[in-house]
């Protein structure tokens, strides 16, 4: 289990906020539930991302006038971080060629709440599987965890099981999944999908939402079976929460040492 570093990005600024809060239409964007803005540009934290060698984490475009923020990240740790919001075949390149190590795709590859596997098969072959990441971010509905696109606004008849991690794991070289339901909301993380992600993933995964306290770092790590690798937003003390980024960060290359030692034996 790795911690995966964020840098979300809202009208040009690093932020952090309820996910679920977050809306498309114009009369809505004051709905927006924003825990967190920073007096720091994003190329700042990709810069701290980079000097502490933490790999692997995602830039997000909250929607639009995002381009030269993300691309500014992406400069600033080249190969170090993913990026996602508005992901298409045409646009793709442009990140990758930026410095981004993956592209993170949800709302493209679904068509009136399905997979559409036309697109999902054209992406592939634009980007690679080994540079692409599937967003399955998802809201838990008559017992199932939903995927969601649009914003996190609209329900697809997707499920995230087993066979659809297996049927993904195919397509894509990691995935992305937040919790939307507790996303921002620092009140603990959603420990039935962290579990049902530890079990079932193929490929890596990355888990994000709710984290409160430092000991879920502990807990995610065991629920998971030390598989599923976390995202920590608004409670780092970076984005002005209370948990510090310096003993996660500690905690991640401790953690590290010990599957490394575990690999040797």
């Amino acid at each position: 289990m790795k911690f995966r570093p964020c840098i979300d990005i809202k009208n040009g600024k690093v932020v952090q906020i309820v996910g679920g809060s977050l809306r498309d239409s114009e009369s809505n964007r004051n709905t927006t539930i924003v825990n967190f803005e920073s007096s720091q540009n994003s190329s700042y934290f990709a810069k701290l991302y980079k000097n502490d060698g933490i790999y692997g984490g995602h830039v997000i475009s909250l929607g639009a006038g995002n381009h030269d923020a993300a691309v500014s990240a992406l400069k600033a740790f080249p190969k170090g971080l993913q990026f996602g919001g508005g992901i298409t075949p045409e646009n793709a390149p442009i990140y990758l060629d930026a410095g981004a190590s993956h592209v993170i795709v949800t709302s493209f590859v679904f068509s009136d709440g399905k997979v559409d596997m036309d697109k999902l098969n054209l992406l592939v072959k634009k980007v690679g599987k080994n540079n692409l990441v599937l967003d399955l971010s998802c809201r838990k509905k008559d017992g199932q965890f939903w995927i969601v696109t649009d914003r996190w606004q609209k329900f697809t008849q997707v499920c995230v099981d087993e066979k659809t991690l297996e049927q993904f794991g195919a397509y894509c070289d990691e995935f992305l999944v937040h919790g939307v339901d507790v996303e921002g909301k620092m009140g603990g993380v959603q420990s039935e999908l962290v579990e049902l992600l530890g079990k079932y993933s193929p490929i890596p995964v990355t888990y994000a939402g709710g984290v409160k306290s430092f000991s879920d770092l502990d807990l995610v790590k065991n629920i998971g079976n030390n598989r599923v690798d976390l995202t920590i937003g608004s409670s780092l003390d970076i984005f002005g929460g209370t948990i510090s980024y310096k003993d996660v960060v500690n905690w991640h290359n401790s953690n590290k040492s010990e599957m490394e030692k575990k690999c040797v034996i």
